[in-house]
């Protein structure tokens, strides 16, 4: 996989600063104030090893970003009438304590499609903009992949606890359901970024075989 780096904001009680986030589809990297941090999920951003404290420069909850906002936009494949195009996605993560929440905006063909005002996740928030989507237009990224899935289990988190199975293609398109993906688990390639895309994508199926767990996109069950 290839980097990619995306130009944003970080918002806190002491101002605003620009920052720039990196990501290979599964470790995210950010850098802001001088400070890299980095991790698996966009709201467990911690300092990388070796860096200066970041204590005075930052409000951090648990070792981890927190009592902030983050906003950035990012280039996103979409399929229609046969062909990618590309669209731009615009994120706004709010991680103020009590209530964190996130809001994604896609802009396409000259329109914009929404997420709701507060999702809890990546997952939720892509799987509304897909059904404003008009017909025949599909997000091309991993959450909306055939080989992708969650672990079967009540709950997810905001980002990255998306398993990626392209490593064992045949196997998981003939899974479908909870039993099929916990005996498939062990065989998955890694976790990735629910708004990664990679040259394996394949569109998911609407029903039947090769929905897993978490069902078809954007009817998902998990």
């Amino acid at each position: 996989m290839t980097d990619e780096s995306w130009a944003g904001w970080y918002r806190d009680r002491q101002g605003s600063d620009a920052v720039i986030l990196t990501t290979d589809g599964q470790q995210l990297r950010l850098r802001t104030r001088g400070i890299d941090f980095e991790g698996e999920s966009f709201d467990d951003l911690t300092p990388v090893a070796g860096t200066p404290p970041a204590d005075d420069l930052f409000a951090l909850v648990d070792g981890a970003l927190g009592d902030c906002v983050l906003e950035w936009d990012l280039p996103l494949p979409v399929l229609w009438d046969g062909a990618v195009h590309q669209a731009t996605l615009s994120c706004l993560l709010s991680l103020r304590r009590p209530d964190p929440y996130l809001y994604l905006e896609l802009q396409f063909g000259g329109a914009a499609y929404r997420s709701h005002r507060a999702e809890s996740d990546f997952a939720s928030a892509l799987a509304t903009i897909q059904r404003a989507l008009p017909p025949g237009v599909r997000l091309q990224t991993c959450i909306a992949c055939a080989f992708s899935d969650y672990f079967p289990t009540p709950g997810r988190g905001l980002s990255g606890g998306l398993a990626c199975f392209r490593g064992a293609k045949d196997a998981y398109r003939g899974a479908a359901g909870e039993g099929d993906v916990m005996d498939l688990w062990d065989r998955r390639t890694g976790f990735v970024q629910e708004v990664w895309s990679c040259r394996e994508y394949e569109p998911r199926p609407d029903r039947g075989a090769g929905t897993g767990h978490r069902g078809a996109f954007p009817l998902e069950r998990a």
